[in-house]
């Protein structure tokens, strides 16, 4: 079983691939970690550049989802193929490092009751804004705190996942893993993290208003189907 194995979603960034698995490469050389890349059901040639550079890079495991259902869908997908004893994500846009993974790995220590994620810094003001916006939407909604729920990577044990039941397929398991953490009374770790402009591409959901719209709106959607899921429990 490897240490840490660490789920990348994928859907159209072929661009991205090449220069994602050498920072992978870079950042996890010599150490106990598999990448398991998820071509969440891209219509590019993503798979095609995945393919080709499996041979190069060893450590790494290709997941392919045929439709794209759903972000949420890809990264449960990929953690159900990982072998980790840490299981985790992050993004494949090269907004964030792959380094900042060991970085949360550091914080385990043989503690299986633990919960990593990630801190961002340098985003847009518009965007942290937003952040605030939503994160004390979600404290006031939840009754626990709740900020920068969409940060990477997120990282816990094999046995956190395995009790998970109904995660959401889209953008909302970010929410859903993060709050059940608070709920099962993980011990939770956030460190600073810098989020860098796309290199490739574009963003699939934060590319104007109404993309905005639509990711707030199945936020605030789905924060009141768990509000319920889980009212009057413990």
């Amino acid at each position: 079983m490897k240490k840490l194995s660490l789920v990348i979603p994928c859907y159209n960034e072929s661009e991205s691939i090449p220069e994602l698995l050498e920072s992978c490469n870079e950042a996890f050389y010599g150490k106990d970690v598999e990448v398991v890349i998820v071509d969440n059901g891209s219509t590019d040639n993503t798979q095609e550049v995945i393919s080709k550079l499996l041979g190069k890079y060893k450590f790494v495991t290709l997941v392919s989802v045929k439709k794209n259902i759903g972000y949420g869908h890809g990264i449960v997908q990929g953690l159900n193929k990982a072998s980790g004893e840490i299981l985790g994500w992050t993004h494949a846009d090269l907004q964030t490092n792959p380094v900042d993974a060991i970085e949360g790995l550091n914080f385990f220590n043989n503690n299986t009751n633990t919960f990593v994620k990630g801190k961002r810094y340098g985003r847009p003001i518009l965007d942290i804004l937003f952040t605030i916006g939503m994160s004390f939407f979600e404290t006031l909604l939840m009754k626990t705190r709740m900020w920068d729920i969409n940060a990477q990577p997120a990282l816990f044990h094999r046995s956190f996942f395995d009790s998970w039941k109904n995660p959401p397929d889209d953008f909302s398991l970010d929410l859903f893993v993060y709050f059940i953490a608070k709920k099962e009374g993980l011990n939770i770790k956030r460190f600073p993290v810098l989020f860098s402009d796309r290199v490739y591409g574009k963003s699939h959901w934060n590319v104007n208003f109404s993309g905005k719209y639509k990711f707030i709106k199945r936020t605030l959607q789905y924060s009141f189907l768990l509000k319920q899921r889980f009212k009057g429990s413990a």
